[in-house]
């Protein structure tokens, strides 16, 4: 079903049926950029799902249900004939006998001609018939209209991809109007590059308050105007004011994944990740992990760099894995705590998996800095269970 704008009655039923009771395409072609982003949203959506099929099938029959919604779906298909990201989760959904008995997806576009393309691709699908709730189709901007009904409702669990052209519609209220309620995620796509670009630009103004909200949109602009610091520096002062701003409008824990421009250093992209959730937070940050084009010392950058790619660092120049020896010293000293227990207390927020904390571990215990239990000759080589009892030194 597509609605036109005037349909109101049709659209809330629609997003009432979401309600408890209880883009930018990227490149026209699906290049490797693109198709790691989709395989991030595909592979999130998956461990998602499943922990949330989990949490809702113990519930009555009317509340077993989840939701995938997509405010930026853009066409069914890329240029070059390959599947959207909307038809990847669909095809997920259709393939998990559980996920397709639960999931109710919402698809929106304002572009009519991407909405016919991702309504014929859908009718197309092998196996659409399998779900229970067909796929809704909206053909609306994205405005306050939209983000005031979210925020009126209470909503069953939701994953939320906003992946817009650039970043007009893309807002702090939007994205807290979803997180905001048990077990829905976000995740967000934006053109760095663009909003680097247009921060001094007063005729964008509104829409780059609406992302960072205004007071904190004013600062940045004030502190990148007195420091005019390079353009690394830069990049982290707005990313950082970014998910600042997310956690204190609840999402409490955020990561972000760098997409560099093919043929230069530069950033193009990021795409963003916020929920409320430990156990959401940790998936993603393996899958964020697996996705980076580089590993130093077994860390991962969470960017893809095609340039990194293919001339990869140089060993030596940044060993991050020693950085965390030191950190862990300090942090931790004179306290004793399993593997799993440090991984928790330490990890949001940097950019190490759990592994580099086992290797970390590993290399601290074998130059006699800590002490473990059960001790390095009484376990199997190269392994370092979430068990394992840790004694760190006392600050001398």
């Amino acid at each position: 079903m597509v609605l036109n704008r005037n349909d109101h009655e049709t659209r809330q039923q629609i997003l009432n049926h979401l309600a408890s009771s209880m883009s930018d395409n990227f490149f026209t072609e699906q290049k490797e950029q693109s198709l790691i982003k989709a395989r991030i949203v595909e592979k999130y959506f998956v461990a998602w799902a499943k922990i949330m099929t989990s949490v809702v099938e113990s519930r009555p029959a009317n509340e077993q249900k989840i939701a995938y919604i997509d405010l930026f779906a853009g066409p069914g298909c890329y240029e070059d004939g390959s599947n959207s990201t909307p038809i990847k989760i669909l095809e997920k959904a259709i393939a998990d006998p559980t996920f397709a008995k639960m999931l109710l997806t919402l698809f929106n576009d304002v572009d009519g001609k991407s909405v016919n393309s991702l309504r014929k691709a859908i009718k197309n699908l092998n196996g659409i018939e399998k779900l229970k709730f067909p796929p809704e189709i909206m053909n609306e901007e994205v405005g306050d209209d939209i983000v005031t009904i979210f925020q009126e409702r209470k909503l069953i669990p939701t994953l939320f991809f906003i992946d817009p052209w650039g970043y007009k519609g893309l807002s702090l209220r939007l994205i807290n109007s979803v997180v905001k309620d048990f077990g829905c995620d976000c995740i967000f796509f934006f053109n760095y590059n663009r909003i680097n670009m247009d921060l001094p630009n007063n005729a964008v103004k509104p829409h780059l308050d609406a992302l960072f909200e205004e007071r904190r949109a004013d600062a940045v602009r004030q502190r990148l105007n007195l420091e005019n610091p390079p353009p690394h520096r830069r990049e982290s002062i707005i990313i950082e004011a970014i998910c600042e701003a997310l956690k204190e409008m609840g999402g409490k824990l955020t990561l972000h994944f760098r997409f560099k421009h093919e043929n230069s250093n530069r950033t193009s992209h990021h795409l963003v990740f916020v929920t409320k959730n430990e156990t959401g937070y940790n998936r993603m940050k393996d899958i964020m992990a697996k996705e980076s084009s580089e590993h130093i010392q077994g860390v991962p950058s969470f960017e893809y760099s095609p340039t990194s790619k293919n001339n990869p660092s140089l060993p030596g120049l940044y060993r991050p894995l020693d950085e965390l020896e030191g950190m862990l010293l300090d942090y931790f000293a004179g306290k004793s705590l399993t593997m799993k227990k440090i991984y928790e207390l330490h990890n949001v927020g940097k950019c190490y998996i759990s592994k580099n904390y086992k290797d970390a571990l590993i290399n601290l215990e074998v130059k006699g800095k800590i002490e473990a239990l059960p001790a390095l000759s009484n376990r199997r080589k190269g392994t370092f269970a979430d068990s394992v009892i840790v004694t760190f030194p006392s600050k001398q």
